[in-house]
């Protein structure tokens, strides 16, 4: 499983969120992100595979959702095209699971487990 997961729940529809677009990226020392993975939620709304095992690396990671694809594909009107989450990852022998709580108009996150 990759170090780095997600999770996203539609909690305006009361299920899990599937096919949304997501994209890792890694901060570089002189401060610009560049993509490392990518992929799409499988039907339970989850992606396990954006980092190959063992290839953490400390730093800032960023990760965006396209929400405006999502929404337009079950045809909701959204008012965000996408979210970011910027979270550090401190350790590279910790898993870190970011999940994101959606509806049309807003969206949380918390470091999961």
């Amino acid at each position: 499983m990759s170090p780095i997961t997600t999770h996203i729940l539609d909690t305006a529809r009361g299920r899990p969120a599937a096919g949304v677009a997501v994209v890792l990226d890694r901060k570089s020392a002189e401060g610009s992100f560049a993509p490392v993975g990518q992929g799409l939620t499988d039907g339970d709304g989850r992606l396990r595979t954006l980092l190959e095992p063992g290839s953490l690396i400390p730093g800032v990671y960023r990760l965006t959702f396209d929400t405006g694809g999502y929404f337009a594909a079950i045809g909701t009107a959204g008012f965000y095209p996408e979210a970011s989450v910027v979270f550090t990852v401190a350790s590279a022998e910790e898993h870190y699971h970011v999940p994101l709580l959606l509806n049309p108009f807003g969206y949380s996150t918390y470091r999961g487990s």
